[in-house]
């Protein structure tokens, strides 16, 4: 599975979070930039591609191109036995591209799941959080989808507790997932992030909002979405071992998680399963074995944990070759640059903040 992102920031101000402060203004890598690394992974065998971003839906708006026009030029190079997953959207920014998106969550070689966080069920919340949308507006997102991509696997979010969400408001939160019934459903209680303006809000009483997470946990607990596919033959991309490490984690094109017995030969293959069983969070496959032998042949896929491509990142890369880069401390992706070229890429790039946060970590608590 590679991570690719797509761009970094965001274009909204949401008075809870702090993805404003930290990352800054949306900066969107160029198509080209885009493209070149999926050619790149999938030379090294990589079979799923995670697309990664702050806000999906915004992709594009900051470099005069789109979503749809950059999906279609990557859903171009996807080969028979390989996958793209979206990455999570506001609805503001989706909503002029739904019959787009909708195309191409149509497509075989794309996932026909997005994450879609709605955070609240009542305008008056929405408002205060600026969220920049109503929830008419995610119904409108959720409604159109749903009638247009077969089975379609909606995720969403819920914060419980906003310091100006009321006991009625929380009620319209409610009312909207016993309406959806979304099949994913992360809840999360009101954290104050320091520095943002929500923090400085009288808040709900702690006990108050954990009520109102366990009265959320129970609804979503209390509905199954994955009996009606018992007895279906489905195609599934096998990418991961389950934590009980008797299972490989495969995924069908609803992107959910369909456990099979485990099989090192099934890694990274697409092949097909009858569905015996249906549990809330997964469905229980047995592999058709005939179809294996059908999987497509692709590359080798890297080892798990390896970093794919990594021998061209070795040396510094040639600038016509470099993957995705950000502009320090402005809006978009940089053309040029007048330092000395370095090893890059998106995941490259990660790893590089990723090793000085950690390093800054450790000094921290050390002078603790």
């Amino acid at each position: 599975v590679e991570i690719l992102p797509i761009s970094t920031g965001c274009l909204n101000q949401c008075t809870y979070c702090k993805t404003k402060h930290a990352r800054g203004d949306l900066g969107s890598y160029t198509i080209e930039e885009i493209t070149m690394r999926v050619k790149d992974v999938l030379q090294d065998g990589v079979r799923e591609i995670w697309m990664s971003s702050e806000d999906t839906g915004a992709y594009g708006r900051d470099i005069n191109t789109s979503l749809p026009s950059m999906l279609r030029a990557v859903v171009d190079l996807l080969p028979k036995g390989t996958m793209l997953r979206l990455g999570m959207t506001n609805p503001p920014y989706i909503l002029e591209h739904l019959p787009e998106v909708a195309e191409i969550l149509r497509h075989p070689n794309v996932y026909s799941f997005l994450h879609v966080p709605v955070q609240a069920g009542s305008d008056h919340v929405l408002d205060d959080m600026k969220r920049k949308y109503h929830v008419q507006d995610f119904e409108v997102v959720v409604d159109y989808l749903r009638e247009h991509v077969s089975g379609i696997t909606i995720s969403t979010d819920i914060i419980c507790g906003f310091p100006t969400e009321s006991e009625e408001d929380f009620e319209e939160t409610l009312k909207l997932v016993e309406k959806y019934k979304f099949p994913i459903l992360n809840i999360s209680q009101f954290y104050p992030r320091p520095g943002t303006p929500a923090a400085k809000m009288k808040r709900v009483p702690t006990q108050d909002v954990k009520n109102r997470s366990r009265k959320l946990t129970r609804l979503f607990e209390s509905y199954r979405c994955f009996d009606d596919h018992v007895g279906r033959v489905e195609e599934v991309l096998a990418t991961d071992i389950a934590y009980d490490k008797q299972h490989l984690v495969a995924h069908n094109k609803q992107y959910i998680q369909v456990l099979v017995p485990r099989d090192p030969n099934l890694m990274g293959k697409t092949f097909k399963v009858r569905i015996v069983r249906a549990e809330k969070f997964c469905i229980i496959g047995e592999v058709i074995e005939e179809t294996v032998a059908l999987a497509p042949a692709l590359p080798t896929p890297p080892q798990q944990g390896a970093l794919s491509n990594a021998s061209k990142y070795r040396t510094p890369a040639p600038e016509s070759s470099a993957g995705p880069s950000r502009r320090n401390g402005q809006d978009g992706p940089s053309q040029s640059s007048p330092d000395p070229p370095s090893p890059s890429g998106p995941v490259v790039g990660l790893l590089q903040s990723s090793s000085w946060i950690l390093l800054l970590g450790f000094l921290a608590l050390a002078y603790l």
